[in-house]
């Protein structure tokens, strides 16, 4: 089965702090930045962040894979690990920030099998860009990670993500910063 968008809405972020650990195209092994998420389980750095505050609590959360590109160009591509808590949480050492503005998102759930890889990467990334465009919300917002710097992300919802269906599908959220 291939994967599909089952719901496409838009919401309201307040402002923002995404904290993490940053990652490059370097850091890619094989493509994927799935060693990354590996070293974060077993270094417990989630663990680490939730016992350290409080995870913003006016949005579905969960553990986030946050893009950031040049808006002009599509270069300078950053991928983030990382919780994102309320604005101004301090950031605790080992780790670095994202602030992220206050913005209408653009969300799809992405429905598929976690396990052949189907819900991530481009495919994915574009037919969710689409499902946007056809409800009218494909403005945007060019400056929501920086100057020029588009922001778009994986929410992996507890339990959509974490708890499989009875055909082994789970739910990724993929969404992008609006103007």
């Amino acid at each position: 089965m291939a994967f599909e968008i089952i719901k496409c809405y838009k919401q309201h972020f307040p402002a923002l702090r995404l904290i993490g650990k940053r990652y490059t195209n370097d850091d890619r092994i094989n493509g994927s930045f799935g060693a990354k998420w590996g070293e974060w389980h077993q270094n417990g750095w989630f663990a680490e962040l939730e016992e350290w505050a409080e995870p913003s609590g006016q949005i579905d959360n969960g553990y986030v894979g946050l893009m950031t590109v040049n808006s002009k160009d599509q270069s300078n591509f950053v991928y983030w690990i990382g919780i994102l808590f309320p604005a101004g949480t301090e950031v605790p050492e080992g780790f670095s920030c994202l602030d992220l503005p206050e913005s209408d998102v653009g969300i799809c759930w992405i429905y598929g099998s976690e396990k052949n890889g189907e819900i991530y990467g481009e495919k994915t990334h574009n037919a969710s860009y689409q499902k946007l465009r056809e409800n009218g919300w494909d403005l945007l917002n060019e400056n929501a990670g920086g100057v020029n710097t588009l922001v778009f992300f994986e929410l992996y919802n507890c339990p959509r993500f974490t708890s499989p269906d009875e055909k082994g599908n789970v739910i990724l959220d993929y969404g992008f910063y609006l103007r």
